[in-house]
């Protein structure tokens, strides 16, 4: 058995579970409370098992665009309100929706075809021909045959939810949205990664507790940027739960996972930081039935993530080597090979023109 084989059976049965969690409201009513926890961590879950990849990421996020990170969430979320505020509602949900649509079918597609085991080996390896398109000419559009065919259910789905936006059909994509985002970003390195957290976390809680922009934004913005949880109650019929609160942790507690990996020491401090998430998101339900109010939900959750990971990597006395780790340097050191080998094919086929 592979060293790694304990992550794909895991990620198939954490994908199997969540698909169960997101279909039960359908049939019963399910405590709201609970499902936006367990909902939350097994997308993070997945997200994090998926992101374990043979090579390194193409890229990795740097120091400055950590920094620049909330001013630009911030420029965004406060024009949205502007949007919302001195525009017609439905106009700005429209076009936003079919933005979100053509995104979802590529994200729902990418989530989706690994699960395809139906499909012949040959579709997943055998590239789509280039599309000749008049005054552009030959378009590559690098997808495989796998990926096409996951295309067709999955622009059934975002077309479902176009027409309806039953709240099923927006958490499919808000998932899907998760989910490749964790896999697919990279933070670099714990340094970067908890700069982009605490920023983050001041960002959330100037914009939920100073303003109402944030709270007025997300009853407002109708497009799958948040999950939507059935409360069964009259008057208050969903909680929601942003995608930003799955997505950044998330990447953070990806990282852990690789940093586990690349020391070959098993899951030790991944799980430390997926309890962090787990604690912290629990603590923001508690503390918003308490108060009965929005609560940031990053207020809770980065203290405890950070906590979680720096109090177990320090009590093992590794603190040191989880500041040590960096993914871009592995990234820029795979890039270097690629070119070294790129320039030696080069100058061989050089030599044989001159033979």
């Amino acid at each position: 058995m592979a060293p790694l084989d304990w992550i794909a059976r895991l990620e198939n049965v954490a994908f199997a579970a969540l698909t169960g969690v997101s279909l039960l409201p359908l049939v019963m009513t399910v405590n709201s409370n609970y499902n936006v926890v367990i909902t939350a961590c097994l997308t993070v879950l997945i997200g994090c098992l998926r992101s374990v990849k043979p090579m390194p990421p193409t890229e990795t996020m740097s120091r400055d665009a950590a920094l620049r990170f909330p001013l630009i969430g911030s420029a965004v979320l406060f024009s949205l309100f502007l949007l919302f505020k001195f525009l017609p509602k439905d106009l700005v949900n429209t076009v936003l929706t079919l933005y979100f649509v053509c995104l979802g079918v590529l994200a729902l597609s990418a989530t989706i075809v690994s699960f395809l085991f139906f499909l012949p080996k040959s579709w997943h390896e055998k590239r789509v021909p280039a599309l000749t398109l008049p005054f552009i000419g030959a378009v590559d559009l690098e997808l495989d045959y796998a990926q096409v065919f996951a295309a067709i259910p999955s622009t059934a789905f975002c077309a479902w939810y176009f027409m309806e936006k039953h709240w099923l059909a927006n958490n499919a994509l808000g998932l899907a949205f998760s989910i490749q985002g964790i896999e697919m970003l990279s933070l670099g390195s714990f340094k970067i990664g908890a700069i982009l957290l605490c920023g983050l976390f001041v960002y959330d809680i100037f914009w939920v507790f100073c303003t109402p922009v944030m709270v007025s934004v997300a009853k407002s913005f109708d497009a799958p940027i948040k999950l939507l949880f059935p409360t069964g109650i009259e008057g208050r019929p969903f909680s929601m739960l942003g995608l930003g609160d799955i997505v950044i942790p998330g990447i953070f507690v990806a990282l852990a996972l690789r940093f586990d990996v690349s020391r070959k020491t098993g899951p030790r401090y991944f799980w430390s930081s997926f309890a962090g998430y787990t604690f912290g998101l629990g603590l923001t339900i508690v503390v918003m039935n308490v108060f009965q109010a929005a609560q940031p939900a990053l207020l809770y959750i980065v203290p405890a993530v950070i906590s979680f990971l720096g109090t177990h990597c320090a009590w093992n006395g590794e603190f040191k080597h989880l500041l040590a780790f960096d993914e871009s340097a592995v990234t820029e050191k795979v890039d270097a090979i690629k070119a070294e080998g790129e320039t030696e094919s080069n100058e061989h086929r050089e030599l044989k023109k001159v033979k």
